[in-house]
């Protein structure tokens, strides 16, 4: 017992030490990389000046202000809130019943449809808006908002299926199993069994759904048509003439409203004890 209390710690040899240390600044200065600018962004959209410039000129809200008066800005809105509600509702919908079919039933051309389930998420958006672009050329319908919901709807699918398929992936079927052992049908089940407890995945799936449709420019961009502008096309309308205050004021907007339903998502991903009322 002596012995173990007099033995010195081992000492960490100095390049060890050395590559520590360069690890943590590296991840240090990366983050700073990423972040720095939408910092600045955010902190520029509080300055007194008429002009984006290095400078600071004081305190104000004005900015956030103007974006409650701005009818153009209210138009936008109204348009990404219609089309992200409508695209993330019934995109949840068919990721939900694709997610349980591909985890529990086996099917002739399974392989291929998982493969091109994962296609909206691997190949660049560019891609795909040109692919969406031209299916709507071909069966001559004209671009607007419902060009851009069926466009989301068919990459919010896609996002909606993982995290549902990833909350089944943690699913416990002893607990339906239990349930039928109780007299329940099948129906019966699925309310009172299944749904809770895919629940937290499925409202993770919607959230991070909306958010990708809320924030999409580049699909938007291809398939959208006249008096169908979205936030992220006004936006970059706006730039277009350069970059002001009330730029920053809508763009930090965007951003912590995506940041709040990305965390609420990954949150619900999380939740879920697996506790289950049978009453």
């Amino acid at each position: 017992m002596a012995s173990r209390l007099n033995q010195k710690p081992l000492k960490i040899p100095l390049r060890l030490r050395i590559g520590r240390y360069a690890l943590t600044a590296h991840g240090l200065m990366s983050y700073f990389f990423l972040y720095a600018p939408i910092i600045i962004l955010i902190i520029f959209s509080f300055n007194a000046s008429k002009f984006v410039t290095g400078s600071w000129h004081g305190f104000t809200l004005d900015w956030y202000k103007k974006l409650f008066v701005d009818e153009a800005i209210g138009a936008a809105l109204r348009n990404s809130l219609y089309v992200s509600l409508i695209a993330t509702f019934i995109s949840t919908i068919f990721g939900t019943m694709v997610s349980l079919a591909m985890e529990r039933y086996d099917f002739w051309g399974k392989l291929p449809f998982d493969a091109l389930l994962y296609l909206p998420i691997i190949i660049p958006d560019i891609a795909m808006a040109v692919m969406l672009l031209l299916f709507f050329v071909m069966v001559k319908m004209p671009l607007g908002r419902l060009t851009i919901i069926i466009s989301h709807i068919a990459f919010d699918i896609s996002f909606v299926a993982i995290v549902v398929r990833a909350r089944l992936a943690q699913f416990d079927d002893a607990l339906e199993e239990a349930a039928q052992d109780l007299y329940a049908n099948n129906w019966k089940t699925f309310r009172y069994v299944t749904f809770p407890l895919l629940l937290p995945g499925i409202l993770a799936g919607a959230l991070l759904a909306f958010t990708l449709s809320l924030d999409d420019f580049v699909i938007t961009f291809f398939t959208s048509g006249p008096g169908a502008t979205t936030l992220p096309l006004r936006i970059y309308s706006l730039v277009k003439l350069g970059v002001t205050p009330e730029i920053n004021a809508l763009s930090a907007v965007m951003l912590m409203a995506s940041f709040v339903f990305v965390v609420i998502s990954f949150s619900l991903q999380k939740g879920g004890d697996g506790k289950v009322d049978l009453v």
